[in-house]
């Protein structure tokens, strides 16, 4: 998130650790999106509003907009929930997510291996690191420009039921520093 908000215009601050962009399923290798028919999305309420709002942050909306409009779960479910509807509906789609992220406590991870905020690592450093944790290829990504770490994907199985290497997205420098805002 600090590394997103550095680049974006946040109106939250950004938790410490690593939150949810997104669940996307992909068919041989390529990203699903905007898949038909168009669901409809309903509001979240309650404890999985609360679960969301916690590890699915709206960073670029004020709280009280992003919990009654919901515009980043929207987009997300419409974008690429949408695709997977024949497996999940709204509510299984978004709590695969959130079940998926606490497998894995990526900023913990890190800082297991030495690994910490504020300072620039080799690719191969992060990469490794992660993997420890996934006992698969992480996919790194790095900000556009100033190398910076960005966001680190994990790839499971259409049915989420075991992890496999991603394809790498190839936007970090495998040979210079990363910087780990």
């Amino acid at each position: 998130p600090a590394s997103f908000c550095d680049s974006n215009n946040c109106k939250r601050i950004a938790p410490k650790n690593f939150t949810i962009h997104g669940l996307w399923p992909d068919k041989e290798g390529t990203v699903l999106q905007k898949c038909k028919p168009k669901p409809n999305y309903v509001n979240f309420k309650d404890k999985m509003l609360n679960d969301l709002d916690k590890n699915w942050i709206q960073l670029k909306f004020d709280e009280d907009y992003g919990r009654d409009k919901q515009p980043l779960w929207v987009y997300q479910y419409l974008k690429h929930g949408s695709c997977c509807q024949k497996m999940y509906n709204q509510n299984t789609y978004f709590s695969l997510a959130l079940r998926l992220k606490d497998r894995f406590d990526l900023l913990r991870t890190l800082e297991m291996h030495k690994i910490f905020p504020g300072s620039s690592y080799t690719f191969q450093e992060i990469f490794d690191a992660v993997k420890t944790a996934t006992q698969m290829d992480p996919d790194l990504k790095c900000t556009k420009g100033a190398p910076e770490l960005y966001e680190i994907g994990i790839c499971f199985t259409k049915k989420a039921d075991a992890l496999i290497p991603c394809r790498p997205s190839n936007t970090c420098d495998r040979t210079g520093n990363i910087f780990f805002r």
